[in-house]
């Protein structure tokens, strides 16, 4: 659920070869009045961009890995985090 003080994630996903890879684009915030705020870092190629709900941070070889049964993997990490 959105809520105000909620922070995002922002993501743009690309398909590679062995799957979707998901690149931190920025963050977003919820106002007051249920309205956005996109922080972004970077623009996506393709126009797209994910926003979800921002997991906290998770320390692994390969990086970070969200759920939801995608092959996705957070390629890079933009300063908003």
């Amino acid at each position: 659920m959105l809520m105000a003080g909620k922070r995002l994630a922002v993501f743009s996903i690309r398909e590679g070869k062995g799957g979707s890879i998901w690149v931190r684009a920025g963050s977003a915030f919820v106002n007051k009045d249920g309205s956005l705020n996109v922080l972004l870092d970077v623009l996506p190629l393709d126009g797209k961009l994910h926003v979800r709900e921002a997991a906290e941070k998770r320390d692994t070889a390969a990086g970070s890995r969200f759920g939801g049964g995608e092959s996705s993997l957070e390629a890079g990490v933009g300063g908003h985090s």
